[in-house]
């Protein structure tokens, strides 16, 4: 049995928290490919294929906190039409913001899926996907969308970028319930010798819900457990500081948005609190730390991320470097870019696959992705399958892409992601 990726349990529930805390407040693309575009035929000499990206580029949470993804396919279909296209067919991106509504989520799919018709939707990146059973209904694979919320774990013809399990029938999960695994509590136990960890959270049903799913994981993995809750008008960071120094904390896991992250350290370095690693999620493995926690350099280089893809700073590795080269010209750099090109470049394998195969539409673009059996994207990715199970795992093997930030350096990877596994129990969790 392959390793299955990581569920990503905290990054979907701490990407729903932002908005409720902000409301309250075929082949692959070698290097070869890039370089040979005459064998093609050009782009442009015959009809394009049109795909497209939902992105809450304006929501309630700020206008970087979700374009990411929608960066990364871009920059893929950009180099990838630069020198052919498919087939000799140009890819042609239709763009749609949905403000990070469910009002403006339906639209966005009525205007690509109805009146543009597109084959497929690339690198979806929705606050609310409320439009998810309309794109199920109307067969349109949406292909390596951000888990963001159950949609990915409730419709067919949805593939997020990490996979699922689950049936997929039109129920999230199983019965309503979705399953999360602990090997990150495992890896920092077992790699980092961490025995006390602290969970800080705000006073507030999301952030509340969030942090109880951490420290039940850390539990099972036999921690102490340290609770900080603040008050979410008027939060004390500095008496959690001092109070999780006190009581020996290797590890802070939060249940935060991001400013309130950038003041918690902040508070950290003023009380002299020192631990093993600061745990944050995959949406803020971004080149902005410094920018981020300028105020606490001592807590910043304490910052450890985890994930399902490969850091995007490893450059010795061809498929990073191809992504880098193509999006040098961003004034940012980030893991959801990198799994945004993926997410292209995992459309582009259906496509091209489709093309030699009786043409690209969308039911063949749905065969193939969700006939998916250890996508890695050049390995880019933990392997993606889309093999549903009919009952709900209770322990499985979960590997993980681990780094961690070093000014001057960035973001430095701890271990290999496909060798960095553990076998695991699955927490149960209502969405």
């Amino acid at each position: 049995m392959p390793p299955r990726r990581r569920f990503r349990a905290a990054e979907a529930a701490a990407a729903a928290l932002l908005t409720l805390l902000a409301a309250a407040c075929g082949s692959r693309l070698p290097e070869s490919d890039f370089t040979h575009a005459a064998r093609t035929g050009g782009s442009g000499s015959a009809e394009p294929i049109r795909v497209g990206i939902i992105t809450s580029a304006t929501s309630p949470v700020g206008g970087d906190a979700f374009t990411g993804p929608r960066d990364g396919a871009k920059a893929y279909f950009d180099r990838l039409d630069a020198h052919g296209g498919i087939d000799g067919r140009r890819v042609e991106v239709h763009q749609c913001d949905d403000g990070g509504s469910g009002v403006g989520n339906n639209a966005c799919v009525h205007r690509l899926v109805d009146e543009d018709r597109v084959v497929a939707l690339v690198a979806t990146t929705a606050l609310d996907y409320a439009g998810a059973p309309r794109v199920s209904r109307a067969g349109v694979p949406d292909v390596g969308g951000q888990p963001i919320g159950a949609a990915y774990d409730t419709w067919p013809h949805l593939y997020g970028i990490h996979g699922s399990s689950a049936p997929r029938d039109g129920t999230p999960g199983w019965n309503g319930k979705l399953y999360g695994g602990t090997e990150v509590y495992r890896y920092f136990k077992r790699e980092q010798g961490a025995r006390t960890a602290a969970v800080v959270s705000y006073n507030q049903a999301a952030s509340t819900s969030y942090a109880r799913f951490v420290e039940r994981g850390l539990k099972a993995e036999g921690y102490r457990v340290v609770p900080e809750q603040l008050d979410f008008a008027l939060p004390n960071f500095r008496a959690a500081a001092a109070d999780l120094k006190n009581q020996g904390a290797d590890l802070v896991f939060d249940a935060l948005d991001t400013h309130g992250n950038a003041r918690l350290c902040k508070a950290m370095d003023a009380v002299g609190a020192h631990v093993t690693a600061k745990v944050t999620n995959v949406q803020n493995w971004t080149s902005t730390v410094p920018e981020d926690y300028r105020d606490s350099p001592r807590c910043r280089n304490a910052l450890w991320v985890t994930g399902s893809s490969r850091n995007y700073e490893d450059t010795g590795n061809a498929a990073v470097r191809a992504f880098r080269d193509a999006t040098a010209g961003l004034p940012t750099h980030s893991q959801w870019q990198l799994e945004g090109w993926a997410a292209a470049m995992w459309f582009t394998d259906a496509a091209e696959h489709c093309a030699k195969s009786g043409g690209v539409t969308r039911a063949c673009v749905d065969r193939f992705v969700g006939g998916s059996r250890d996508f890695t994207a050049d390995g880019l990715l933990l392997p993606v399958s889309f093999a549903s199970r009919p009952d709900p795992p209770t322990t499985a093997r979960a590997c993980l892409s681990v780094a961690r930030w070093r000014d001057g350096t960035g973001w430095v990877s701890q271990g290999d992601m496909n060798r960095t596994c553990f076998v695991v129990p699955e927490l149960p969790y209502e969405p």
